[in-house]
This record gives structure tokens, sequence and C-alpha cells, in this order.
């Protein structure tokens, strides 16, 4: 593929970033409109079946399908660049909002004009967990995961309780399908390397957490972390960031954790990005260098692992389709992920009050987002001019 090509293809995923916003269901209808219908890089087809394998895997689903896209188009070095242009530009604005509360200190404005942007989150939160509960309960026993990973993560913070209920809601799934040779066998031949650099990284971060007590390390493990067990991008890794970040190592409050989410919402780009948000506040005591360094970190964290597994799965994509298990034990995964996103919304709006003022935010973000009338960005800016006036 030459150069001329390459470089039209970028354009096109850098068209795509700007105009992505609202998580993976959004994201895929911004890439069927510029990738397949105007500018026919691939058919819908094969576009659908790339968001299906996406799907089935851990990590941030509209990258890894636009990444698998580049991959398809130019190879490995394609898909690499295409990750930097999709990610790269809200990324960077995510790590420069880290710093938003220093700005305000340092030029004397109240950290409460921004007081509403949480309420706002809420009702992002909300509107996602009715939508991925709306197409992840598909009968009883997905309804019955759905309330049980509500419930246990609930009652249970631990970052360690999300892997495993996840796993559970998967186990049950198969187990109760009833169908014959889930588990058929297909001759594969992957590139083990990918797969070797991604567990290596994994055990040598888990490794060096707990052998040296820096911020970078143990924010570069925990996002590195949430990218590979966290199935269908930004929305699922919210109570999972939620749980360790704010609750358990207290690295922010909610009212800041709930900020950076709600200024997400109003960004294009992957979902994800908001890890630089999260990791540059988690470091912000430890100076400025420090809080750019986490944030890049955060970042490259949370992307690493998937971009890792598509290159070791896409080249062996046709085979793999045919083990219908993994499709069966996805659907007891999503169902378990639709509870813990709900359980979220639940959480943080405790953690928010039930001030009259913040539940009419909440409320008019969710109809205003279910109406559709009115789009992301704008929503997020009215809450911040409504903060500043109020």
């Amino acid at each position: 593929m030459n150069n001329h090509k390459w470089n039209s293809f970028l354009k096109d995923v850098f068209v795509c970033s700007l105009g992505a916003y609202g998580g993976p269901e959004a994201h895929i209808g911004v890439f069927i409109d510029q990738l397949v219908t105007k500018k026919k890089h691939l058919t819908e087809e094969e576009l659908i079946e790339l968001v299906a394998l996406c799907s089935i895997m851990p990590g941030p689903t509209s990258t890894q399908t636009i990444v698998a896209v580049g991959h398809k188009v130019g190879g490995p070095m394609l898909g690499f660049l295409t990750m930097l242009v999709w990610a790269l530009p809200v990324l960077v604005l995510m790590t420069l909002l880290s710093f938003l509360y220093q700005f305000l200190d340092m030029l004397n404005i109240s950290s409460d004009s921004l007081r509403y942007i949480g309420p706002l989150a809420v009702g992002f939160i909300v509107v996602a967990a009715f939508k991925i509960g709306r197409k992840v309960v598909t009968n009883r026993l997905t309804a019955i995961l759905m309330v049980f990973g509500a419930v246990t993560t609930y009652f249970i913070r631990s970052p360690w309780i999300f892997p495993m209920i996840l796993l559970i809601g998967g186990a049950v799934s198969v187990l109760t399908s009833g169908e014959k040779n889930l588990w058929n066998h297909v001759k594969l031949s992957p590139p083990w390397r990918y797969l070797a650099a991604f567990a290596g990284i994994a055990i040598g971060s888990v490794i060096l957490t707990l052998t040296w007590d820096n911020i970078l390390v143990h924010l570069f493990e925990s996002f590195y972390r949430y990218g590979y067990l966290v199935f269908g991008g930004g929305q699922v890794v919210v109570p999972v960031m939620y749980s360790e970040m704010v609750d358990i190592r207290q690295y922010m409050n909610n009212q800041e954790f709930l900020t950076g989410y709600g200024l997400v919402q109003g960004l294009p780009g992957p979902m994800f990005s908001f890890s630089a948000f999260v990791g540059g506040m988690a470091a912000r005591s430890y100076g400025a260098f420090t809080q750019v360094m986490a944030a890049v970190l955060s970042g490259v964290g949370i992307f690493l692992p998937g971009l890792l597994l598509i290159y070791f799965i896409y080249p062996v994509w046709e085979r793999l389709r045919q083990i219908r298990g993994i499709k069966t034990a996805l659907k007891g995964i999503n169902a378990i992920a639709g509870g813990m996103i709900a359980v979220a919304a639940v959480i943080v709006m405790q953690k928010s009050g039930f001030q009259i003022d913040n539940l009419l935010v909440s409320a008019v973000t969710i109809v205003l987002l279910l109406t559709k009338k009115v789009p992301a960005p704008i929503i997020v800016l009215l809450a911040l001019v409504a903060g500043f006036v109020v």
C-alpha cells in the first residue's frame, strides 16, 4: 500500500475521531458512515464482523475495531498509526484537563463552578446502563446475571470482585446453554509474540508494584489491568476505576472523578481517554512533570492490552469465530457488565448527594440524551455554564 493511500486512510480515521461521541455504539455509526459508505475502505459486513470480534475481547471496543480496520487495510504498522490518530488528540486534552483544579485555584475561582458536571455524569451513566441493559438482557438468565452483577458490586467494592464476577457470568452462560460441541477444535497459527508481550507486561507490572512503591508504577499496573479486564468500552471501566481510584486508594474525591467523566463526554474520541485525566489527578501532589507522566502512562496502560490482543487475535479471526463457546460465554459476561454499570449510577448518585438541583441536572441530562435532541458536547457546556451562573 503506497504512502498516499495510507495518508488518505489516516485522514479518514482523524475525521472519525472528531465525530465520535457517546461510546462504542455511536462510534460504530461514525465508522460505517466514513470508512464504509463514503470511502469504501471495507464492506459493511466486514466492519460488523470486526465489531463482533472486538466485542468478545477485553479492552476498548471501538478503538480495537478501528485498529483492526487499519490492520486489515495496511498491516500492523498502519494499525498502530490508526491507534495514534484515533486516540492521541483526546488523550492530550484529558491530560491538560487533569490540571483544571490547579488552574481554578490559581485564578481564585471556586471549584464549585464545576459542581453540575458530577450530576451530569450520573445522567450519562444512567443512560449507558439503560442502553446496555436493553441490549444484554435477552432472557431470564441474563436478567438474573445482570441483577447478580449489580448486587454483588454494590456490596463488595474490592478490585478483585470485578474480574471474578465477569468470569462467573461467562461460566454460567456456557454451563446453562445446553449446547453441545461448544469448544469445537479449530486449527490456529497465531502470532504468539504479541500474546507473550501482553502476558509479560501484565506479570511484570504486578511484580514491580509489589517490589517498588512508586505512584507511576502503581498507576500503570492499575490501568493496564483495567485494559485487559473490561469488556465493552469506557462505560464498563467506570465502576472498576471508581472503586479503586476513589473508594480504595482515595487518589481523588467523588466530585473530581465525576468532573473528569462528565468532561470526557463532551469530547470526541474513545472513552478510555478518561484514564489520562484520572491518572493525572492521582499524581497531582507530586509536581507537574510527574502528573503529566502519570497521565501518559495511564493512557498507554489502558490502551496497550487491547492493541496487543487485537494484533494477536486478528490474524486468526477467521478460525476463531468458529468456536461457539466464546460467543456463548460473552452473553453472560455482558449481562454482568450491564449490572456493574447500573449500580455505578446508583453509587455515584449517592455520593453526589440528592439535592434538588443535582437531581434536576441528572434528569435533564437523561431526557436530552434519550431524545437525542441536543449533542453531548452542548449538554456538557450547558452544565459548565449553569455551574458558573448559579
